[in-house]
């Protein structure tokens, strides 16, 4: 029987809680036993044939609302408003406000399980209209991304790890925890080891409780660390070193260590740049800057042509038939979806957030159904390296091994149409802001 997360009692992996007594310190949950699938195991990639992962982590998106009416995947034109049904209303994306996506308006919005309480959430009800949370995005403004699905894969069992906002979220796609730290630190700047004096994040407790937590900068293992230790090369790109989605400027060892001069690329287009110079390492995490991030209330759709001309890059290098690329959006932003999350821990698992698979081995216009998670693009990434387990939500996730299939000629690229072109991306960073909310 599926259990529902409802933040009042405990589920049998409460044992990560037990990172709380050294979040200062390492912060590590307990292992979860690694699950055994043979199906899964027989379909690692070959040794070799996966030389480059890209996860390219864009912002505040649920399912329903991003890819509502994608055909075959599970999407819904009516929301519930505690047991009412209410039509879902089409906002673009780069419509003004943004619906409160802390961990206090998650537990509203599930409702104990019943998945209609995004009404009692918190929004700019000054700038945004009635029951703005059941919203879903233009097609005409996704055609990109749809483009993408239709030749590659779309999941539409993909969770968010954890049941807060972008601050533990990045941490889930860098480490697979956060050191149950469940909100964004109190900082308008930097999120992490240099956020200001006296700046403090929230954590979870044992109940699901909020509790104060200490200064945002931690020292856990990550999968960097994994990758670093057997030489296997790592590069981060983000919109400026100090950015509140740089998710490594928590971690103590890496913003204190060598790696912060060597492994750090901003802005973002100069990922493009270093692909088209013949230069991907071996595991690539990228963050846009705001206006490219689809997040709400940046008064930018330029997202969709940002992620197409990120694959575009790829596809047309000569790093095409070694590639996966992920993309994935770090939180349900407070926008409706109709499908309840499982209960894996007191952090979650989250509401549901789209993913696309992009790589010559993926199944050609495949909707994934099976329930993924953030440690699921940690597990394909230990297993595409042989990689050790971290330990945390990689040991309990699949490894997206039904996104691929390995034994297929790799495809040749198909360029996406509707690219932002590499012009107008500078442009874009050259002027881009801090987002007014997180």
């Amino acid at each position: 029987m599926r259990r529902f997360f409802d933040g009042r009692s405990a589920f049998a992996l409460l044992a990560i809680a037990a990172a709380i007594a050294g979040c200062a310190g390492s912060g590590s949950p307990q292992p979860v036993p690694r699950l055994a699938s043979p199906l899964h195991r027989a379909m690692e990639p070959p040794a070799g044939l996966i030389q480059h992962v890209v996860i390219l982590i864009q912002e505040n998106r649920s399912f329903d609302d991003l890819f509502n009416g994608y055909p075959g995947a599970d999407t819904v034109s009516v929301g519930s408003i505690h047991g009412s049904p209410v039509p879902l209303q089409q906002m673009p994306l780069e419509a003004p406000g943004d619906p409160s996506h802390s961990h206090g308006a998650f537990m509203l919005d599930l409702d104990g399980g019943a998945m209609d309480g995004f009404d009692d959430e918190a929004w700019p009800r000054s700038m945004m209209p009635p029951n703005a949370p059941y919203s879903v995005v233009p097609q005409s403004e996704t055609a990109p991304l749809w483009s993408i699905a239709q030749q590659y894969v779309i999941a539409d069992r993909m969770f968010a790890s954890n049941s807060g906002p972008s601050y533990p979220a990045h941490q889930y796609l860098i480490a697979g925890e956060s050191a149950m730290a469940d909100e964004n630190p109190d900082s308008l700047v930097a999120w992490g080891c240099d956020s200001p004096p006296r700046v403090t994040v929230r954590l979870l407790d044992a109940h699901g409780k909020e509790v104060p937590g200490p200064f945002p900068c931690f020292d856990y293992a990550t999968l960097a660390d994994e990758m670093s230790a057997r030489s296997v090369g790592w590069n981060f790109y983000t919109g400026k070193m100090l950015s509140i989605w740089n998710a490594f400027d928590a971690i103590s060892h890496i913003r204190y260590g060598p790696a912060w001069t060597t492994n750090f690329r901003t802005p973002p287009s100069a990922f493009m740049t270093d692909v088209h110079a013949g230069i991907l390492a071996p595991v690539t995490w990228i963050t846009p800057v705001n206006e490219n991030s689809d997040h709400p209330n940046n008064l930018h759709n330029t997202g969709p042509g940002w992620v197409a001309s990120v694959v575009n890059a790829v596809g047309r290098s000569k790093f095409w038939k070694s590639t996966a690329i992920f993309v994935v959006w770090d939180d349900w932003g407070g926008w409706y979806d109709h499908v309840a999350p499982q209960a894996e821990d007191v952090m979650g698992l989250g509401f549901r957030v789209p993913m696309l698979v992009v790589s010559p081995y993926s199944r050609h216009g495949y909707i994934s159904h099976d329930q993924h998670e953030f440690g699921s693009l940690l597990k394909f990434t230990e297993e595409a390296f042989s990689l050790p387990s971290l330990g945390t939500t990689d040991a309990r996730s699949d490894d997206l091994a039904d996104c691929f299939d390995f034994t297929q000629s790799p495809a040749p690229f198909a360029p996406i149409q509707h690219a932002l072109p590499l012009a107008q991306i500078r442009q874009i960073e050259l002027t881009a802001t801090q987002p007014p909310d997180y």
